[in-house]
């Protein structure tokens, strides 16, 4: 006779800890753009914004049609950061780890936050953080007392709209009326 309690009683499979990327960002970097965790394709490609269908990209070329965007892909990942440090944008996360199954902010378990105040040395002229969707802006008070005023001017903190295909009910347009309005107050445009 099976032994009823242990019917249904799989152990579910240890979480995979995903570790997130590093910062792009410079001593030039006046906004930084802040997401939550990298999604699946971004992680596997090891660059920010690698889905396709992610708007991010897309938005800032939009914005910086005089400034050609590098193309996609591995080989031409260092010169699309270059190309963000060169117009004063940065690039980062509020975790530096957790664990997740899928792409979803919904999915994140087990967080473990970035060091902004160790960031905040690398970037003096550091005018605003733009929080790329919810799950980011959320940590915006955490974020802005590790990057305050004992370390310099005070910093900014915007929600934006987020750019990943699982925000629908954000047009391109829409998105890209908010980022434009970030960029150009802090006169990236």
């Amino acid at each position: 006779m099976p032994d009823l309690c242990a019917l249904g009683s799989t152990p579910a499979p240890a979480a995979v800890r995903w570790q997130g990327l590093p910062p792009v960002a410079s001593e030039g970097t006046v906004v930084l753009v802040l997401g939550s965790f990298p999604g699946a394709a971004s992680l596997r490609a090891q660059q920010y914004y690698a889905h396709p269908q992610n708007h991010f990209w897309k938005i800032l070329q939009t914005l910086w049609p005089q400034y050609p965007l590098p193309a996609a892909g591995p080989e031409h990942y260092a010169q699309r950061c270059d190309w963000l440090l060169a117009r004063g944008l940065g690039l980062w996360d509020v975790y530096e780890s957790c664990e997740r199954e899928g792409s979803l902010d919904t999915s994140i378990r087990n967080a473990r936050v970035n060091d902004f105040a160790r960031l905040r040395g690398r970037c003096p002229r550091l005018a605003a953080v733009a929080h790329n969707g919810a799950e980011s802006f959320r940590h915006a008070p955490a974020v802005l007392a590790s990057l305050g005023p004992q370390h310099g001017p005070q910093i900014a903190a915007v929600r934006l709209p987020s750019t990943s295909p699982a925000n629908a009910s954000w047009s391109f347009d829409r998105k890209l009326a908010a980022w434009a309005a970030l960029l150009s107050a802090h006169h990236l445009l």
